[in-house]
């Protein structure tokens, strides 16, 4: 089958013969001298196209043997697509989410929202900052009376100001201001549009302490000692007129404090005044006890005159041994004057031997006691009578010192800050306690959810 396409094809490829390139014979002649035969132009036109038809079958069909003679291509897989899947839709447990976050998301913060916006009445906010001083002195009577002043117990401006601190949170200080200007009802004035942020009406003083709290706030730095305080109100003028009273209040404690302490510091110069007075007074009976028993003035100035006595005699005797000594150059023993003369060496060293007895063991008073003694007796009380009046000197100087600290004020109020009067609202701060409850409510709700699915997809 092949072979005989092939040689289709080659026979309709070769040229025409002079039977079919056209008649030029007399048969040509005679053809076209005929009515209706066809030219040979239309016939030649003819015979190319049927040679070209059968060159694309002989083509095709050289194509189709080749593709016989192929090897037959494997077998394609089939893979079998699953089903196009259905559109989602909204679950039961979707729209729970959907209710639950309308409910405790949206609702709640577009509530909060609008109160803050329609119903929250403008606060304003007064600003007050103060520290405690003390007087510098360089005086001689501060040089003096230093130590005294340290034993006085007198409170320090660090002291000062940690009770300042919680003085002006206290509630001593709110009784005193709002007896002044009657917070309660400023605070409660704008209760029916407010009710969150004012006071309600009727309300106790430890309601108004709580709520002092809220609309006082305090700053204490403890290393530089400044307290800043901010007052807020629904009035500006208000708002300066408390920070000022509180400033006045806390002055008023602070000069308290010093009268106090300068109280303190004289009571406890005269308290010690009086005990060194009292302690010099008995010394000094002592020793007057002493001597009235001693029947001595000074006991060391009566020993100084029994020594003077035994330094004499002790003299004397040196005179006799060299009186002696001369006799016995000249005259013999048996001599009545060195017999003289020996007798008085004797006579004076027993003199001697019995004062140096009476000094060391001899009784001085009707109670038989001897010169140590009374001499050690006495020098106790000297020094006794010495430490009272020097502890005398020193609590009268202390008393002298409190005494010129008691007219000038050691420590005061130095504000930095004056009370100020505000003229724009600073408080509430709408947008953020907005956004903070919107966080706070997402994020509740978020572990609302996820405690939720936790749980189901435990079960």
């Amino acid at each position: 089958m092949e072979n005989t396409a092939e040689s289709k094809l080659a026979a309709l490829e070769r040229p025409a013969g002079p039977e079919s390139a056209g008649a030029t014979g007399p048969d040509a002649a005679a053809g076209a001298g005929k009515p209706g035969a066809v030219s040979s132009e239309e016939q030649r036109a003819r015979r190319i196209a049927a040679q070209r038809e059968e060159r694309q079958r002989a083509r095709q069909a050289k194509v189709q043997a080749e593709r016989a003679r192929a090897k037959p291509a494997p077998a394609m897989k089939v893979v079998e697509v699953a089903p196009l899947a259905k559109p989602a839709g909204m679950r039961p447990r979707h729209w729970g989410l959907v209710i639950s976050f309308i409910l405790l998301v949206l609702a709640p913060a577009g509530l909060t929202g609008w109160y803050l916006a329609e119903r929250a009445v403008d606060q304003y906010a007064s600003s007050l900052g103060f520290t405690v001083r003390e007087e510098g002195s360089n005086s001689a009577t501060d040089f003096l009376g230093g130590f005294a002043a340290q034993l006085s117990g007198a409170g320090t401006p660090q002291g000062d100001t940690d009770i300042l601190y919680e003085f002006i949170q206290s509630p001593d200080i709110v009784a005193r201001i709002d007896a002044a200007l009657d917070l309660k009802a400023h605070y409660s004035a704008p209760f029916e549009q407010d009710p969150v942020f004012s006071l309600k009406p009727g309300a106790t003083f430890e309601d108004l302490v709580d709520y002092w709290s809220r609309v006082v706030r305090i700053a204490y730095d403890e290393t530089s000692g400044l307290i800043k305080v901010e007052v807020r109100a629904f009035d500006p003028v208000l708002a300066q007129q408390v920070s000022r009273r509180i400033f006045e209040e806390s002055q008023a404690l602070v000069n308290e404090l010093n009268a106090t302490a300068r109280e303190d510091v004289l009571s406890y110069a005269e308290l010690d005044l009086a005990t060194a007075e009292k302690r010099l007074k008995a010394a000094r009976e002592a020793l007057i006890r002493f001597r009235t028993r001693t029947q001595t003035v000074d006991p060391v100035t009566d020993l100084q005159a029994r020594m003077g006595v035994v330094s004499t005699l002790q003299q004397q005797l040196a005179e006799a041994l060299i009186s002696l000594d001369l006799l016995g150059e000249n005259t013999t023993e048996s001599d009545p004057r060195v017999q003289q003369a020996n007798r008085r060496i004797e006579v004076i060293r027993r003199r001697i031997q019995q004062e140096r007895e009476s000094v060391t063991s001899g009784s001085v008073d009707a109670e038989g006691e001897d010169y140590p003694t009374i001499l050690a007796e006495y020098e106790g009380l000297l020094v006794d009578r010495e430490f009272a009046e020097s502890t005398y000197r020193a609590a009268l100087t202390s008393l002298d010192v409190a005494r010129a600290n008691a007219s000038r004020q050691s420590s005061y109020l130095a504000a930095f800050v004056r009370p100020t009067l505000p003229e724009t609202a600073e408080y509430p701060r709408r947008w953020v306690l907005f956004g903070l409850t919107v966080f706070f409510l997402f994020f509740a709700w978020s572990i609302i959810v996820l405690i939720y699915y936790s749980v189901r997809d435990s079960k």
